[in-house]
């Protein structure tokens, strides 16, 4: 009997260890895997022990992690950019996560790899910006936004910063550029 109490409990942890594990690469409101809206500088040396940190700007003399950084896989693959609200600040919160790996991903399966048509299937746009070489949407109830490149869309839409473009003028076939997620800092 308590032979399969221990098989039991043994089992349970593995299958919370497995869950956890899966939830590395969840991007989700407030979370992108490990990292939350409350996530500070200074945590990340713990939260990707296992991975590489990458320093953009290092802050000179700084004692631990400081500003904007990258964060590689072990073997190299580059998994995020995690900016800070303030770049000299080990306190300061992670607010803007740039996505590169594929697996990370909304639980309706939108990532890096997605396109438009993905997004549009899934999603409620709430809003979209036109800048000079790219369209950044905003989807509704979401921290995650993405940018498409002018380069997809027709060439009368390419060139004029100004114009408005309609959800209905981006090809279904679009890929993102950027795939992000903002926090407000609080």
């Amino acid at each position: 009997m308590i032979k399969n109490l221990g098989i039991g409990i043994l089992c349970s942890l593995l299958l919370a260890a497995c869950n956890t594990s899966s939830d590395k690469f969840a991007v989700s409101n407030g979370q992108i895997g490990d990292v939350t809206a409350q996530t500070s500088v200074k945590q990340l040396d713990s939260i990707f022990a296992n991975d590489s940190i990458v320093p953009l700007s290092p802050v000179k003399d700084a004692l631990g992690t400081q500003g904007e950084v990258d964060v590689y896989e072990k073997g190299g693959g580059k998994l995020l950019r995690l900016s800070p609200d303030i770049d000299n600040d080990p306190e300061a919160l992670i607010t803007n996560v740039r996505i590169y790996d594929e697996r990370y991903k909304t639980s309706k399966g939108l990532s890096i790899k997605s396109t438009f048509k993905d997004l549009k299937d899934n999603y409620e746009i709430e809003g979209m910006q036109t800048s000079f070489d790219a369209v950044v949407i905003f989807l509704k109830d979401s921290d995650v936004f993405v940018t498409i490149d002018k380069k997809q869309l027709p060439e009368n839409l390419r060139y004029d910063p100004s114009i408005t473009i309609d959800v209905t003028q981006i090809p279904d076939s679009a890929t993102f550029k950027y795939f992000m997620a903002s926090w407000e800092d609080e």
